[in-house]
């Protein structure tokens, strides 16, 4: 999927959503134009984004960024888009910590004025590495930068990590931890496991998925560690560089309460699925890019937390990003994007590093 066409995302026209986001705004703003709406070419496979200017005299916010629940006539990847949980999220982080995100501006809850909740924020100006075609591949800025200044860029994205685990107190991240019995830990795999079973829901399951699970069980964590904000989504797709500092920390949609190691597993593992696809096609990539050893030595420097169980969290970072990618495949087949393959796993696109992962060959 990464190297084919993006795939749908939307059944919105963006013209119309543009007409009924300036009757919204007119009533918080009377007089307000909306100018220049556009999709993002960086634009998620999951919640919808689009920027836009207001041009109003009395006002000093111009650029702004519309992120918007997902349609939900596109086979949504999640089964639910709790736009006020983000909004909220982003508010804290800006109150509670230096991380850079964009001002949070307005939260509409009521799915009438553009057909599912939103909310506006400030849009940063700067530069996003692709996901299509990613940037391990060549051909934009990030492949194209020396050693030094991606090194920058790497200093720079663990830097949000530590300091929102760090400075952002953990009993504000409490409304985040999910649902049922148990450690935080625990509560989000069950979360996993349930978001999986509604992901395959009358249609085929995935034998491997489901051996990664029974792995988790089989080494779970003796020492969970605590538990802090984690950001989620945790990877450089989802900051806004301004040259190689992160400016903009974005996609809150994954936050959730629990250790550290959820984001640097996430954080490394989605930088080796773009590394080993990229050279599964034959190309070096960016080997020396993200490496785990090195996040956890510089993490640990950081904050004098030492990453345990990142096998552990690597596999979970994997078997996660499997039933996203699984249910994005699922939406291209009822699309008419792909074609069904006889075996359900050959839908996941990194079969073969979660099944190595699986049987301990990945990391040696």
């Amino acid at each position: 999927m990464a190297t084919a066409p993006r795939p749908r995302t939307s059944t919105r026209d963006p013209e119309d959503v543009g007409r009924r986001l300036a009757a919204w705004l007119g009533a918080r703003l009377p007089g307000a134009r909306v100018t220049g709406i556009r999709v993002p070419s960086s634009n998620g496979m999951s919640s919808e984004t689009l920027l836009f200017d207001i041009e109003h005299p009395d006002t000093p916010v111009r650029a702004c960024a519309l992120r918007l629940a997902a349609d939900p006539d596109t086979y949504t990847v999640f089964p639910v888009y709790d736009m006020a949980r983000q909004y909220r999220v982003m508010r804290l982080v800006a109150e509670h910590t230096d991380i850079p995100v964009p001002r949070a501006r307005w939260l509409e809850e009521d799915p009438a004025p553009l057909g599912a909740p939103f909310f506006v924020m400030d849009r940063v100006a700067g530069r996003v590495p692709p996901d299509v075609m990613p940037y391990t591949y060549g051909g934009n800025w990030l492949h194209a930068a020396t050693d030094g200044e991606r090194a920058r860029l790497q200093e720079g994205t663990l830097s949000v990590l530590a300091r929102l685990h760090g400075q952002f107190p953990a009993r504000e991240a409490e409304f985040l931890r999910a649902e049922g019995e148990g450690s935080p830990l625990r509560r989000h795999v069950e979360a996993q496991r349930k978001y999986y079973a509604w992901v395959v829901d009358g249609l085929p399951r995935s034998p491997l998925i489901e051996a990664a699970f029974d792995w988790l069980d089989a080494h779970w964590p003796k020492d969970e560690g605590p538990s802090v904000l984690t950001w989620g989504d945790a990877r450089i797709g989802n900051i806004i560089y301004d040259g190689f500092t992160p400016a903009a920390v974005l996609d809150w949609e994954m936050a959730a309460c629990g250790p550290r190691e959820l984001d640097l597993g996430w954080l490394v593992y989605l930088h080796r699925f773009f590394q080993d696809l990229t050279v599964s096609f034959g190309q070096p990539g960016l080997p020396d890019f993200l490496r785990r050893d090195d996040i956890e030595r510089r993490y640990a420097e950081l904050t004098g937390h030492i990453p345990r169980a990142m096998e552990f969290h690597t596999l979970y970072a994997a078997l996660r990003h499997a039933v996203v990618m699984l249910r994005i495949a699922h939406r291209q087949l009822r699309f008419g994007e792909a074609e069904p393959p006889d075996d359900p796993d050959a839908l996941i696109l990194h079969r073969d590093s979660l099944a190595a992962m699986v049987a301990g060959a990945y990391w040696t």
